[in-house]
């Protein structure tokens, strides 16, 4: 008996604080693509509905300093070559060009649709809190769903589900 007061506060508190993200989480799905132009690693300007050009969009928002997102990166390679119906953006958030060129250069990796964002406009705009953060938009641009933190192979695919086309081929 003693106890049970306790738990009945902890459940509570729980319930509401879970509301309550989930009511913000609803809110930031309201959101669709930025018309932000911003340059691309090739130097050309750029802004999120151009790329997407009608196709659901996966933008990830990175660093070349956070390891989580050096870690995901493969999967997202993987993802942006065998998903040719999503468009996969990768905003790097608060490198400028040197940076971003040098982490590329030491990296196995080949990705497209880089953008440069050195002041992190992207990351203010979509209320991301940490890197790394994916954003998965449908094909009218309006955002879905949002995942903070690394990516798994099983994630990734049940957020690409999500947004419609044909599944990922396995090879």
């Amino acid at each position: 008996p003693e106890l049970r007061r306790p738990l009945a506060v902890a459940i509570l508190s729980g319930a509401l604080v879970w509301a309550g993200g989930a009511a913000l989480q609803e809110g930031r799905t309201k959101a669709s693509l930025s018309a932000r132009v911003l340059p691309q690693l090739d130097g050309t300007p750029a802004s999120l509905p151009t790329l997407a050009g009608g196709k659901p969009m996966v933008l990830n928002l990175w660093a070349s300093w956070c390891p989580p997102c050096l870690r995901e990166m493969p999967l997202l390679q993987d993802a942006q070559r065998q998903r040719t119906d999503v468009r996969f953006v990768f905003a790097n958030q608060g490198e400028d060009e040197v940076a971003v060129r040098e982490f590329f250069h030491k990296q196995p990796l080949r990705l497209r649709h880089v953008l440069l964002d050195p002041a992190g406009a992207l990351g203010r705009e979509y209320g991301s809190a940490a890197l790394p953060t994916t954003l998965f938009f449908d094909a009218r641009g309006q955002l879905q769903t949002i995942h903070l933190g690394e990516l798994s192979e099983a994630t990734l695919a049940s957020k690409l589900q999500l947004l419609g086309g044909a599944p990922a081929s396995k090879e």
